[in-house]
């Protein structure tokens, strides 16, 4: 069996977001059919997810059962064994190949404790790694969690749970929306946060999409509006800067208080929603010649995308499709949007929309010239070169 593996860098990601259940009961936009679906397997297996991790005294043995007890009610069509034995087995459908990927979340680098909802620190850490099969479009089949802990942070405080609860609830609320089911991982104390996530797809073989293939002539599409996280960050930052300062940040910080008028703004960086339904659609028409996910920025990932077709790009400012509250610089190197980037021939006839998300035509796939920009970015004043100026770690 091929397996395809991709690896997404991420980057600084900084909501409060209502989710009180596994399940999603606030506004991440999740499709009402597939909740309505999910709703019914749950009454045919005659199981129901505990709302939250019991408050009993933490150790390894019963984090794991409660975390076993969680996970179990999920759909689970492609796992044959989950949580519970040395490997989990995976089933996969007639003529697919695996697509795996994986990405970390390493607190005071892709999060702060006393920044962000332990929440919205789960649903981020499965959200990247959608992302990544979406711009395969790849089918989720799987998801595999190890997560290094202080002990702090698996205790309750005092009527509040525990912030493992809650990074659960987020996590696993995301993946009940996509039929994710998390079928294993590994726990264990440690002096920093840390989480460590596998994300296995399925893809029917040679169909997936790559980075690879896009040829000049070609335009150059993105899902979705581009820089709204970054500038939800800047949010994040400056509200954080306006709260009480503390001369070193407790073992457990309590999280910031965002008000309420705050949410839209922050609920693109802090809850972004991986484009699965919008990355199946286009490799089952075949439209796209390349496809990459935007993680690190505009600017970083078409230097990606080109730099494995062996082309140049033109990119016009003037059809970017920004989002509102964002500017012109965050939407091009700001990252973390997790949008689909892709290329498709000048013929294809491109919707305006897939699966109620906007389709933006932004530029177009140019050839590889010695001496010229990798990429171009036309502005109302001239051409000008378009560097990577999106995340990059040890830069």
């Amino acid at each position: 069996m091929q397996t395809l593996v991709t690896h997404s860098r991420p980057g600084i990601e900084l909501l409060k977001n209502p989710i009180a259940g596994c399940f999603g009961n606030g506004n991440l936009p999740y499709p009402q059919e597939r909740k309505e679906e999910m709703k019914e397997n749950r009454r045919i297996q005659g199981t129901k997810r505990p709302d939250r991790l019991p408050s009993r005294k933490p150790s390894e043995l019963v984090l794991l059962e409660q975390i076993r007890s969680r996970a179990a009610c999920g759909s689970s069509h492609g796992v044959r064994l989950g949580i519970g034995d040395d490997c989990a087995l995976l089933r996969l459908r007639a003529g697919e190949e695996m697509a795996v990927t994986t990405d970390l979340s390493i607190a005071g680098r892709h999060f702060r404790l006393d920044m962000h909802p332990a929440e919205s620190v789960g649903h981020r850490a499965l959200a990247r790694g959608l992302s990544d099969l979406a711009a395969m479009g790849a089918r989720p089949v799987a998801a595999f969690l190890s997560l290094g802990l202080p002990r702090e942070l698996t205790k309750p405080s005092g009527r509040s749970p525990s912030w493992i609860s809650r990074f659960y609830d987020g996590l696993l609320a995301l993946a009940e929306a996509y039929e994710t089911p998390l079928a294993g991982g590994d726990l264990a104390e440690s002096p920093v946060a840390v989480a460590d996530i596998v994300l296995v797809g399925a893809v029917p073989r040679g169909k997936a999409l790559l980075r690879s293939g896009a040829q000049p002539g070609d335009l150059i599409y993105v899902t979705g509006s581009l820089g709204g996280a970054a500038a939800g960050l800047e949010s994040l930052a400056e509200l954080a800067a306006a709260s009480e300062p503390a001369a070193k940040p407790p073992a457990r910080p309590k999280p910031l208080r965002i008000p309420r008028d705050f949410e839209s703004l922050l609920a693109p960086h802090l809850y972004p929603q991986p484009r699965i339904e919008q990355g199946l659609w286009l490799r089952r028409r075949g439209l796209p010649t390349a496809a990459i996910d935007l993680s690190d920025g505009l600017s970083t990932d078409l230097a990606h995308l080109c730099a494995e077709s062996g082309v140049a790009a033109e990119v016009e400012a003037a059809q970017l499709p920004v989002r509102s509250g964002a500017s012109i610089e965050q939407a091009l190197h700001g990252g973390e949007d997790y949008e689909l980037l892709f290329t498709a021939p000048s013929a294809a006839r491109m919707p305006r929309s897939v699966a109620g998300v906007p389709v933006t035509r932004i530029g177009r796939v140019l050839r590889a010239r010695k001496g010229s920009p990798l990429i171009t970015l036309v502005m109302p004043q001239g051409k000008q070169p378009l560097e990577p100026h999106g995340w990059e770690h040890f830069s």
